[in-house]
């Protein structure tokens, strides 16, 4: 195989992988909890963007539950961000023959 071309190749996968690193830095993801009492949103990054609480669990005796749902509605959107990133990265980097076990970062 030609280097140049080899290298013009891996120049393209480069700019590919930031453009997409970028966008999927910029979706966001939503996450619920508690039969969807508790609802959040988050961005690419696993920023918390947004939080919404079934006014129900507003009470002092349901503090530890909500805490607890919230933390659950966190791990639901970030699964769901981080299998939706990984999916996009594979598409990009499927033309790839990677060693078994090497992962690109992202």
């Amino acid at each position: 195989m030609n280097i140049q071309k080899m290298m013009k190749q891996a120049q393209e996968m480069q700019n590919k992988m930031t453009a997409l690193q970028a966008k999927i830095e910029q979706e966001e993801t939503d996450g619920a909890a508690g039969g969807g009492m508790v609802k959040l949103r988050i961005n690419g990054k696993g920023s918390l963007l947004k939080i919404d609480l079934d006014p129900s669990l507003l009470k002092p005796e349901e503090k530890e539950m909500l805490e607890d749902l919230i933390i659950a509605a966190f791990a639901d959107a970030k699964k769901k961000s981080d299998e939706s990133a990984a999916g996009q990265m594979g598409q990009v980097t499927a033309g790839l023959n990677l060693p078994p076990g090497m992962k690109l970062p992202f």
